[in-house]
């Protein structure tokens, strides 16, 4: 408004697609579908950049980067050199969606300390840590059973406390089976108490799960956030097209609903 056109190709150019949006009312209205969903590109990307971004604001910019391949689609209908313009500046940026879309929980917390960030499927070693922290009596039941076998030792049993955490239990008259592997942890009148290689491997899986699970989901975030900051140039591109096919189909808009389409020709 401050800085109008002054140059009449310019003028002309505008005209030239603003009169073509108009002519393809379907085009411009399904574009303006597709527009509205799209959340500030270059904000996001700011946040992005400078490393501010939480994980709901990158879900936004997913959510933003499905919406352009159906509208790169819909500027193949039209015609003029602004809109060509336009459709050569605009990537779909679809190896950006797709890491985020398999990557980022739908859902995330707002926080990036909170966890529950990253989808499983992505990282073998979040997956590990959380099922740890859910299937962890299953494992030691698992565990407890193919030693039980193993070893001949019918009363076996995998225990916890606060002091030992995961032992063995074995008691005195079964001690004469008790493998080699076994290390002694802890004697009792009448039991001792082992560790195994594979039972302290699960005990600092479960007993580490959460907070090594915080720590890595919130490393991969970070990650995933320094890929798409890596591409700043084109996601700009990308949003200054957006930009300016949304001020046009705006003065289109503006242009059909006042009756200016018999006016705007010099």
């Amino acid at each position: 408004v401050e800085q109008p056109l002054i140059d009449k190709t310019e003028i002309l150019k505008r005209q030239e697609l603003i009169t073509n949006l108009n002519d393809q009312e379907i085009t411009r209205e399904e574009l303006r579908e597709y527009l509205g969903p799209i959340y500030d590109l270059e904000r996001l990307i700011t946040r992005i950049t400078y490393q501010t971004a939480n994980p709901r604001d990158m879900i936004a910019f997913c959510n933003s980067l499905e919406m352009l391949p159906p509208i790169k689609t819909l500027l193949e209908d039209l015609k003029g050199e602004l809109a060509t313009g336009i459709r050569e500046h605009f990537d779909c940026l679809e190896d950006l969606c797709a890491l985020l879309k398999s990557s980022i929980n739908d859902d995330p917390p707002i926080s990036v300390r909170d966890g529950n960030i990253i989808k499983t499927g992505y990282n073998e070693e979040v997956d590990r840590l959380r099922n740890a922290s859910t299937d962890g009596k299953k494992w030691l039941a698992d565990l407890e059973g193919k030693e039980r076998e193993k070893t001949g030792i019918k009363n076996l049993r995998i225990k916890y406390n606060k002091v030992f955490g995961y032992y063995l239990e074995v008691t005195n008259s079964y001690k004469d089976l008790v493998p080699d592997y076994f290390t002694r942890k802890q004697t009792l009148a009448n039991a001792e108490r082992y560790i195994t290689p594979e039972l302290k491997e699960l005990e600092d899986m479960i007993l580490g799960a959460e907070d090594k699970l915080v720590s890595l989901e919130y490393d991969l975030f970070c990650e995933v956030r320094n890929k798409i900051a890596e591409e700043v140039v084109r996601i700009q591109r990308t949003a200054k097209a957006i930009a300016n096919l949304d001020v046009f189909i705006s003065l289109a808009v503006v242009a059909d609903q006042n009756n200016y389409l018999s006016l705007i020709h010099i």
